[in-house]
């Protein structure tokens, strides 16, 4: 795999998925190009142990790769690489073009428009693995054939329902994931929020917002429906501060910081609702498909890779997108219609009930094993 293994992000979960569903699977020795921290690696110390030989072969590849000089390298094994919006890939250690035997090309893209090199540079993939139907679509409507649609999954073991503690008892908690920045709509949650917890006291609104790149955050307040977002002297966002600038009560705010994704589960079931208004995913959003297999009702934008999870009465779908023109693909949810779904899931709690168990019962299916068992098929056909 040419790309990152963490805990941090989500190409950085995939990867870890990835080589913890390969673990136990001796038709498979996996390995990363990339630099491997451990300890930006949250995980138990039974998966740590599984994982040395992946740590191992992983090292062993990087040293091998950091001594090649030429600015071509050919791997003599299946190479999967994460692909930009134009389907250029990631570079090798070496600082060069690596490719495999052959190269498969793994792509979770936030355009509709992939610029005119894209189809050229595709000829040098055997296959692209398209992180949801949409951008599969995509693919094909610039005329790219070999396409392959594998969905993220999530961790059964970690993201399913479960008695809560209840440690807001008289609370109406509200969840809202994913990195601070324009694309996830975070300033849709906001303004939606300010009316919403004006009219009921007992509303708060968790998030989980941090950004391990702070200065993708700025423009968030571009649309002017919400006060400027106020930075640190150190360039992080101050999300207290920006919600007391929307007139919002600190009690009706909690800013989660930065959570380990294996320590999120036991905080989502606290939910009673969540709420994903993004402008586009290219993937199928992996807070909110954990957020939803944790069983809580949750209120999505239709839109590209949110597509993917609306299905069977799983979420609740915010159907009013408005397209961006001066960025193709992207949609602007209505925040009058945030509220109105929040309002549904705060009235009607015989209807939240059975949109988080059809969540539940979506995602039950939609798994990390799942999606390596497809990779692996991918794999051994090519």
């Amino acid at each position: 795999m040419n790309w990152p293994v963490t805990s941090l992000h989500g190409w950085g979960v995939y990867g870890l998925n990835l080589a913890l569903s390969w673990a136990s699977n001796s038709e498979i020795a996996h390995a990363t190009t990339k630099e491997i921290n451990e300890n930006v690696i949250s995980i138990d110390p039974l998966r740590r142990r599984v994982l040395q030989p992946f740590f191992a072969r992983s090292a062993a590849v990087l040293e091998h790769l950091r001594k090649e000089t030429n600015h071509s390298f050919k791997l003599n094994t299946v190479l999967l690489t994460a692909l930009n919006s134009q389907l250029n890939a990631e570079p090798g250690p070496h600082g060069g073009a690596l490719s495999g035997s052959p190269s498969l090309g793994v792509v979770f893209f936030e355009s509709e428009d992939l610029g005119p090199s894209a189809q050229k540079n595709a000829a040098d993939y055997a296959c692209i693995v398209a992180g949801s139907s949409w951008n599969a679509e995509v693919l094909r409507a610039h005329g790219i054939a070999r396409v392959e649609t594998v969905l993220q999954g999530i961790d059964p073991t970690l993201f399913h329902p479960a008695p809560r503690h209840r440690l807001f008892p008289d609370r109406f908690l509200v969840f809202s994931g994913g990195k601070l920045e324009p694309r996830k709509g975070q300033d849709n949650v906001m303004a939606a929020w300010r009316i919403f917890a004006a009219r009921h006291p007992d509303a708060m609104l968790m998030t989980a917002w941090y950004n391990p790149w702070p200065a993708t955050s700025r423009g968030i307040d571009a649309l002017g429906h919400t006060a400027p977002l106020p930075m640190t002297k150190d360039g992080i966002p101050d999300m207290d501060g920006w919600a007391a600038a929307n007139g919002i009560k600190p009690e009706q705010f909690l800013n989660l910081g930065f959570v380990p994704n294996a320590s999120m589960p036991t905080i989502l079931r606290e939910a009673d609702a969540a709420v994903f208004p993004n402008r586009c995913e290219g993937g199928t959003n992996l807070v909110a498909m954990e957020t939803m297999a944790c069983g809580v009702p949750t209120i999505l934008s239709a839109n590209t890779g949110h597509l993917d999870l609306l299905q069977d009465g799983a979420a609740l779908a915010l159907t009013d997108q408005h397209p961006i023109p001066a960025l193709p693909g992207w949609r602007q949810s209505n925040v009058e219609e945030i509220v109105a779904a929040l309002e549904t899931l705060y009235t009607d709690r015989a209807r939240a009930a059975a949109i988080g168990a059809a969540g539940a019962k979506l995602l039950a299916g939609m798994t990390w094993s799942k999606t390596a068992a497809e990779m692996k098929r991918i794999i051994t056909a090519s």
